[in-house]
């Protein structure tokens, strides 16, 4: 069982947060630069904290360039991530 997520990242931010909705994905801020992938990794991190699951149960599956990303979840199923990233942004 595993669940997807979209976001919108924004690279370089002031702070690591989660910062609302837009069309559908959940739009999220990290400090860390798009280089190397140090920001892919603040993303990992950050949603990891958020939804409350280890680190290695998130993968990038698209979006490793991008501003846009889809992040899968081993372990939890679509509605169950949902329902963790809105109470998030509540």
């Amino acid at each position: 069982m595993s669940g997807r997520l979209t976001l919108k990242v924004a690279p370089k931010a002031g702070r690591n947060a989660v910062t609302g909705w837009h069309d559908g994905q959940l739009k999220v801020s990290v400090t860390a630069a798009p280089d190397k992938g140090k920001a892919n990794q603040a993303v990992v991190e950050l949603m990891a904290k958020i939804l409350d699951v280890p680190k290695s149960t998130i993968s990038i599956v698209r979006g490793q360039t991008s501003t846009q990303k889809v992040i899968e979840i081993n372990g939890l199923d679509d509605g169950e991530v949902l329902r963790r990233a809105h109470a998030a942004t509540s």
